[in-house]
């Protein structure tokens, strides 16, 4: 069954550049790109090396950012490398939290139908072309065209493709390496010597398969720049372009916006009333399969299959959308029977065959765990979009009301353990303040003998309080009723019996 898949462009912010991909309607694929990005993968740039640590066979380099890139030793082979040498690096892994860019001394630069490794010698076919009477053609192909100083890996894209076309890539790709080693000779170190294509133009080259019917833009500007690359790279049919002129922005017209609002929570339900939970950690993610509100309608072996296998789709467009790469466990639903077992792990291999950053599955734990890992060839969406709390220190999370309600009964505990003040002023958050108002004043002022008024401030961070005053009964109702008359938007909760 064909698919019908559009690329759908929202440029006309410098700020921020998106690209979304709809299969049939539905988000498969967001891509984002902003102005004040720097290092993405695939700019090369003639690095200085900074230091050589043996013990971990790397080097780190300098690009000019203030922030170091690291360099395995293995990935420049045949270099002498030391301190204040010059080395054409080109970002293979993009900088993100506290961890410089990856880079490495083996060039490559991709086309539309192959890649070109400047210095390399080998030849290679995508694994991605299965008909092995293709793979031979287009092998056999590569060793006619292939220059001396130059490897050729065979891109998916090719399938098919004539040689002619092979050809006009091969010699577009090696004319550009010819102008990156002139900046490299000419340019001191460290600087930037090549930048990749721009967001659509990456996209195009990569993504630009035959079913894609159409490309919708709302700039004229990238509009005229994406006719004039697809009358460069385009061989028979051509999807359409179109440039987007409606009032309402072209991704919310599309419906990207309204799945794009949900693309960061943890519950994403399913067609069937079941729902899927992905907890996302440094190292790995977690996802949990669950029936929800689906019953199924035959039993309960059938309505755990039919969870479990939609499970998987939802799952396999969830890492797409998310750019979830590394080890992913999944925690499907239980199944008792083998036959079941092994019918979800097919659909899986499946459904992953078309991904195009690799994944492999390796079947189900003791545990009833499947662990798949994939390829990590782009920050995530968490990582692009989000940044740590600044309020509980990067956690993601806060303390519950009760939890900060029971660490400030315990401070009060101490305080009046040497201190005989009649009154107690606390100030807090306002949902904190009237929750201990609410629920625990009355009981507090009993156990603990002494009058307490709570004040809000808004001001305050989530988890922080100040005992502000401490004395006589009289002397703090009297401040009180001082601050009213100063401030028309304090509240003080004092217990009902007061």
């Amino acid at each position: 069954m064909s698919i019908d898949r559009k690329i759908i462009a929202n440029t006309i912010d410098s700020e921020e550049m998106r690209v979304a991909i709809l299969e049939d309607g539905k988000l498969q694929d967001i891509f984002y790109e902003r102005m004040w990005e720097r290092q993405k993968t695939g700019e090369i740039y003639t690095a200085r090396v900074e230091s050589v640590l043996p013990g971990i066979h790397a080097a780190f380099v300098s690009l000019g950012d203030g922030r170091n890139a690291f360099l395995y030793l293995n990935d420049a082979r045949g270099l002498d490398l030391k301190p204040n040498d010059q080395v054409v690096v080109q970002v293979v892994k993009t900088a993100r939290k506290n961890k410089g860019a990856r880079v490495t001394a083996r060039i490559s630069l991709p086309g539309r139908y192959l890649v070109v490794v400047p210095g390399g010698h080998e030849i290679g076919v995508s694994k991605r072309i299965d008909n092995e009477e293709e793979r031979e053609r287009l092998r056999s192909i590569a060793k006619h065209i292939r220059k001396d100083g130059f490897g050729i890996i065979i891109r998916t894209a090719a399938d098919g493709v004539e040689e002619t076309d092979l050809i006009n890539d091969m010699e577009y790709l090696i004319g550009l390496w010819r102008e990156i080693e002139r900046n490299s000779i000419t340019q001191s170190a460290p600087c930037l010597i090549y930048r990749d294509l721009g967001l659509v133009g990456r996209i195009l080259r990569d993504e630009l398969t035959e079913d894609v019917s159409e490309i919708i833009v709302d700039n004229q500007e990238e509009y005229d720049r994406i006719a004039d690359h697809l009358d460069n790279i385009s061989r028979g049919r051509c999807p359409e372009i179109d440039l987007y002129r409606g009032s309402i922005p072209i991704f919310e017209s599309y419906g990207i916006e309204r799945e794009l609002e949900t693309i960061l929570d943890k519950k994403v339900w399913l067609r069937s009333g079941a729902y899927l939970v992905i907890d996302q950690a440094e190292a790995l993610t977690l996802i949990d399969v669950n029936t929800g509100k689906y019953i199924g309608s035959k039993d309960l072996r059938h309505t755990v299959l039919n969870t479990n296998l939609e499970a998987v789709e939802e799952i396999a467009r969830q890492l797409r959308v998310r750019a979830i790469g590394g080890i992913v466990v999944i925690d499907f639903i239980d199944m008792d029977h083998e036959e079941d077992r092994n019918l979800l792990i097919s659909r899986l291999e499946l459904i992953f065959q078309g991904d195009r950053y690799k994944a492999k599955i390796f079947g189900v734990t003791q545990l009833g765990l499947v662990e798949i890992t994939r390829k990590r060839a782009r920050q995530d969406i968490r990582a692009t979009l989000t940044r740590g709390c600044p309020f509980c220190g990067g956690y993601g999370w806060v303390l519950k009301e009760d939890s900060i309600a029971v660490g400030i009964k315990r401070f009060l505990r101490k305080v009046i353990h040497s201190n005989r003040s009649e009154a107690l002023l606390l100030e807090t958050h306002p949902v904190i303040a009237r929750y201990i108002a609410e629920t625990y004043l009355n009981g507090w002022e009993d156990e603990l003998d002494r009058k307490i008024f709570i004040k809000e401030e808004p001001e305050f961070p989530w988890s922080k309080y100040r005992l502000d005053y401490q004395g006589p009964l009289e002397q703090i109702e009297h401040k009180l009723s001082l601050m009213k008359v100063r401030e028309a938007t304090v509240v003080v909760h004092q217990s009902s019996s007061s």
